[in-house]
């Protein structure tokens, strides 16, 4: 059967950042996402009210600053490579992730099959966000029930991979997840754990080779 790899973005993909924090930097605004993110973390915002402040704060964004956000970002190593694997032993590889969907679905390009993201206007910004549009830690879930079904993929053939408490969900309705560089509490409710910057190692924990799933499946003896 093949599997379907999901994947967060913010401390998963990137390495200790988050998209906002990236694109902020391109617009010197570091001091001014820095407290937007705090109030998010300790519960203060939700994320329909984190969209419609950042998007507030994003006035004059373009697509050349979230172009060199996305190009200058700290990302894992092995990304592609490891997607590449995925997609050669017949699986699905997607990307989930509260970030706004015009940064994640720039990973399409990279070799996901699907990227979801919060719906955000197109940049330059000419309308408001809508807070309906912007996903949740459930909303994670509820994606992932929708990609197994389009793949064709049962949910218990299904791997997540998170760092945060928004990746709490996903890691409770998933059976195998891997924690990478992640939260103690999230660590605790995964099967698999990785510090480091290479994805590729990451999914090692999880991998099956061509050969095994070939062999658990009875193919390579019969005739």
């Amino acid at each position: 059967m093949a599997r379907l790899h999901l994947f967060d973005l913010e401390g998963t993909l990137l390495y200790g950042t988050a998209a906002p924090v990236e694109i902020s930097r391109q617009l010197g605004l570091e001091r001014e996402i820095a407290e937007l993110e705090r109030d998010f973390v300790a519960g203060h915002i939700d994320s329909g009210q984190y969209a419609v402040r950042v998007h507030a704060l994003w006035e004059g964004l373009t697509d050349t600053h979230v172009t060199a956000a996305f190009d200058g970002a700290p990302w894992l190593a092995g990304i592609r490579e490891t997607w590449d694997a995925i997609r050669s032993n017949g699986d699905y590889c997607a990307v989930v992730s509260l970030s706004p969907s015009f940064f994640v679905e720039r990973l399409l390009a990279w070799g996901a099959h699907a990227a979801h993201g919060s719906l955000f206007p197109d940049v330059p910004f000419t309308e408001p966000v809508n807070p309906t549009g912007v996903l949740t830690a459930a909303a994670k879930v509820e994606i992932a029930n929708r990609l197994c079904e389009e793949f064709g993929v049962r949910t218990a053939d299904c791997v997540a991979y998170g760092d945060s408490l928004s990746d709490l969900d996903l890691f409770a309705a998933m059976p195998v997840s891997v924690a990478v560089n992640a939260d103690p509490r999230l660590v605790d409710l995964a099967t698999h754990t990785y510090v480091g910057r290479d994805l590729w190692k990451a999914y090692e924990l999880v991998r099956i080779p061509v050969i095994e799933a070939l062999d658990e499946g009875g193919l390579l003896n019969s005739e």
